[in-house]
């Protein structure tokens, strides 16, 4: 592979470990990606 291969792996790389990270991130802020419309998403949305 190539230098330029490399560098385009390493920044699509780190474009999907960002993703997940502020997925998680969200996550555990309780914030969901339904909207909180409940009736909506099927058993994602939590009653506190």
């Amino acid at each position: 592979m190539k230098l330029i291969d490399y560098l385009i792996l390493s920044i699509v790389l780190l474009i999907v470990v960002l993703i997940i990270r502020h997925l998680i991130n969200n996550k555990k802020q309780g914030k969901s990606a339904c909207g909180c419309d409940c009736g909506q998403c099927m058993n994602s949305c939590q009653k506190k």
